[in-house]
């Protein structure tokens, strides 16, 4: 890191010299404290979170503070930063700082505020805020597609504040994929019937969709898209980390076995397996050559077996909810983060790609929902080799931390039977 204030940070003087907050209370802030313990040895990591998740606040290696509002509004968070930063130099002003966030609110607050968190004496692994904002709409990132020559779905857009009071439903072929332009945005709205993605079939739940979205107080475009064909076992994650130059340094990925479907978390994966595709890599490479994009960097793609090629979705300009995958596959994506932007440390090129399967529901559970059984037969094999003895959400570090995290254990399963098995899916659209 930078040593404008006069100070330095060897390597062995992390777990001592080194405060990490993580902003947000989900399964990714779980995985920050986790691999900064097992990196470096750090056992207190501060967790700043708007409700008690006890997951989390009953783990051992976290010091987790609840601040109302300190998830979602700037006005709250950077001060709470700030009198962190105040209090950790207090007691030693050689201290190092590093925040990091959980979702794609935190990577927008985070990166407007770099300059000023930075002030502070935060090191802020996020892109700046200008090409966050423009990589982050969806059309920007197809236009660039276009360029790169990166595969990408048909797509129409249609803006929420000044659109039509009613779309031209007949003229599209069904089914369809509807999600937000602006995931942020859209994710602090109030919506009637509100999904992260919608499926739709007809052109009357178009309709619908448009006119809960076009009436609420998310004013960003609308994505209407073509439905590429294929369950769960056709969708691809990758994760990477670039230098300063957009050079890509280390990279993962994989092919979801499983999918949430839980309405408001459909899409996000909970059963990874460890996968190479050189096509996806590429494409990824140069995208963030293109943009010079620096960090943590997750795609989602879906293999289109129309035309055998990987039509990518979108960019997360943050560790993905499942980014711990990464460390399976043989590199510690935490540490990446310490030394590139704390130890200022060069990046070897690595692939993590030994064999995992990332997973966090029970055997039982993918058993009873992969519907391709040679998939099935693959993911367990490979979750024999992996090693870990749990799925990483219910790991426990502590006799208290264990109880809390066997009960989200079950709560997966009672999620599945609730939204997947009892219903087949078609609760999804109620």
């Amino acid at each position: 890191m930078s040593t404008e204030d006069g100070l330095s940070l060897r390597q062995n003087d992390i777990a001592a010299r080194l405060t990490c907050v993580v902003v947000g209370g989900d399964i990714l802030a779980y995985s920050y404290v986790r691999e900064l313990h097992r990196a470096f040895g750090i056992a207190r990591v501060i967790v700043l979170a708007s409700r008690d998740i006890k997951m989390l606040s009953s783990s051992r290696f976290t010091d987790y503070r609840i601040i109302e509002g300190v998830t979602t509004a700037a006005e709250v968070l950077y001060p709470a930063l700030e009198q962190i930063a105040l209090d950790e130099r207090a007691t030693d002003p050689a201290r190092r700082l590093l925040v990091l966030g959980c979702d794609d609110v935190h990577a927008r607050l985070l990166s407007a505020g770099k300059q000023r968190l930075q002030r502070a004496g935060f090191a802020v692994p996020y892109i700046d805020f200008q090409l966050l904002d423009e990589i982050t709409q969806k059309r920007r990132f197809y236009e660039l597609c276009e360029e790169l020559g990166i595969p990408y779905p048909q797509t129409w857009y249609f803006d929420c504040a000044n659109g039509p009071d009613t779309l031209p439903v007949h003229e599209f072929s069904y089914p369809l994929i509807a999600k937000p332009s602006n995931s942020a945005l859209f994710q602090d709205a109030t919506v009637a019937r509100k999904r992260k993605i919608y499926e739709i079939d007809t052109p009357d739940e178009l309709q619908q969709v448009w006119h809960d979205i076009r009436t609420s107080d998310y004013g960003a475009e609308l994505v209407i898209q073509d439905f590429i064909p294929g369950g769960d076992e056709a969708i691809r994650t990758l994760t990477t980390f670039s230098d300063a130059q957009g050079n890509l340094r280390v990279v993962s990925g994989g092919v979801v076995c499983l999918q949430d479907h839980d309405p408001t978390a459909l899409g996000n994966p909970l059963a990874i397996m460890g996968q190479r595709e050189q096509a996806i890599i590429d494409a990824a490479a140069a995208f963030l050559k293109r943009v010079e994009y620096r960090g943590m960097a997750n795609f989602d793609i879906k293999y289109d077996e129309r035309d055998g090629t990987f039509r990518f979705f979108e960019v997360n300009t943050r560790c993905g909810r499942n980014t711990y995958y990464m460390s399976l596959g043989g590199v510690n994506f935490a540490e990446l983060i310490v030394r590139e932007f704390v130890l200022n440390e060069p990046i070897e090129y690595r692939e993590a790609y030994e064999p995992f399967l990332y997973c966090c529901v029970p055997p039982y559970v993918l058993r009873r929902s992969v519907a391709d059984r040679q998939l099935l037969q693959r993911a367990l094999e490979c979750r024999a080799v992996t090693h870990e003895p749990y799925p990483l959400a219910y790991a426990p570090d502590s006799t208290a931390h264990a109880l809390w995290s066997w009960a989200m254990y079950l709560n997966q399963i009672r999620k599945f039977k609730r939204f997947h098995w009892d219903t087949g899916g078609k609760q999804l659209k109620e």
